[in-house]
């Protein structure tokens, strides 16, 4: 006879992982922290700007990720797991899935 299929719904918890975050801005280059810099300086992140009226406007970021390029925008997280992979996250997923932690 064919296999049966348990029909119960399987609920599953995202494990528990530290990360190191900052919400990124348009003083990224004051406020960033040292692994972003970082990797500024390798060239797997990008900042973009915009030139308006004469002045520099830095409006988001270019990620390399394992998956390719991402993209964060102003209020955006950048995220640094603990296997050192950074990637972006959006304001509101970010709320939704991480919490500060307690030193």
């Amino acid at each position: 006879p064919p296999e049966t299929t348990n029909r119960r719904n399987m609920q599953y918890k995202r494990k528990a992982e530290m990360v190191e975050a900052f919400q990124f801005g348009a003083a990224v280059e004051i406020s960033a922290p040292d692994w972003f810099m970082k990797e500024l300086e390798k060239e797997r992140i990008f900042i973009d700007r915009a030139i308006t009226d004469g002045a520099v406007r830095i409006y988001g970021c270019t990620i390399t990720t394992v998956y390719g390029k991402q993209k964060a925008k102003n209020g955006d997280y950048i995220v640094r797991a603990a296997d050192g992979s950074i990637f972006p996250v959006k304001k509101s997923k970010f709320k939704s899935q991480y919490e500060r932690a307690e030193k």
